[in-house]
């Protein structure tokens, strides 16, 4: 037999004791599979704390009055060039510090406020005539956006991710927070300070807030997938444990290795013989099939 022959051999067999070895314990394998998954989905869904990501859309170009389409074009192509210096922007400590202070507070102004004016009188011939109405001071009209809360920059720069897409000037931005409601906060906050300081930062006329951000939806854990991997990690360690316990048992299993490995000579076999429970040798019995067998 050759040498690749009996590797050959080797495998099969191999193969076969794993086979043998699965179909024996396949209960403890099915346990371990179904109590590491369950324990993976308790912790996934119970134990670690939940984040949700909220996502807004903006499109940043030049507005142009050229008519040349080469030209425009060629605009176009800068435009798509420079989302990747708009991205290094978003998340640059200008527009986060902004971003911060305004979730700390995040009002809108409607309507500014109006001064007080004094009547307006004209004097004709000794009679004053009334001109002008005085008029009473307003104050601002301010529009809360959304709940107050503290972030400082840092933290806004760890929560916020920018992603774009090949040839596309519209670039994403996702906020991640604890709840829904703060990862939308968080997404709209940058996005409006973004859209209010690139004008001075760089020589951009147009921002566009495609689509605001709405609230987060949960994106970690993914409980499926941790359940997944909890059920293949118990397939993989009941094996590793069946494999090991079986390459640690010492019993000899085949003839062939007393005469292959040991060179010892096969002299014959001792059949296992299974007796009915309910039978029993004793001594009377032995006596009773003796008498039996001489009357014969």
């Amino acid at each position: 037999m050759s040498a690749e022959q009996q590797n050959n051999e080797e495998v099969t067999i191999d193969l076969r004791r794993l086979f043998i070895l699965i179909k024996k314990h396949i209960i403890s394998i099915l346990i371990w599979m179904i109590g590491l998954g369950l324990i993976a989905y308790g912790v996934s869904e119970y134990v670690l704390v939940p984040k949700y990501t909220a996502s807004t859309q903006l499109l940043v170009n030049r507005k142009s009055s050229i008519d040349d389409a080469n030209q425009a074009y060629a605009n176009q192509q800068a435009d798509i060039n420079a989302v990747t210096t708009y991205k290094d922007i978003i998340t640059s400590n200008v527009i986060l510090k902004g971003a911060s202070k305004y979730l700390a507070n995040p009002v809108t102004l409607v309507k500014k406020a109006t001064p007080a004016k004094k009547a307006v009188y004209k004097t004709n011939d000794g009679t004053r005539t009334l001109v002008k109405k005085a008029v009473k001071a307003k104050p601002a009209v301010y529009k809360r956006e959304s709940k107050s809360y503290s972030v400082s920059a840092n933290e806004l720069a760890s929560a916020v991710s920018v992603t774009t897409t090949t040839s596309s000037q519209v670039f994403t931005l996702s906020a991640t927070a604890e709840t829904p409601a703060k990862a939308q906060a968080i997404a709209n906050a940058v996005a409006k300070e973004f859209k209010e300081q690139i004008p001075k930062i760089m020589d951009v006329n147009n921002v566009t807030i495609v689509a605001e951000a709405p609230k987060g939806t949960k994106s970690y854990p993914k409980v499926k997938m941790i359940t997944m991997v909890g059920v293949l990690a118990g397939l993989v360690i009941s094996l590793l444990i069946i494999i090991v316990k079986d390459l640690s048992d010492t019993t000899v299993r085949e003839d062939s290795f007393m005469t292959n490995e040991l060179g010892l000579t096969n002299l014959g076999e001792i059949a296992h013989i299974t007796m009915p429970k309910d039978w029993t040798f004793t001594a009377k019995t032995a006596e009773k099939r003796g008498s039996s067998r001489r009357r014969v």
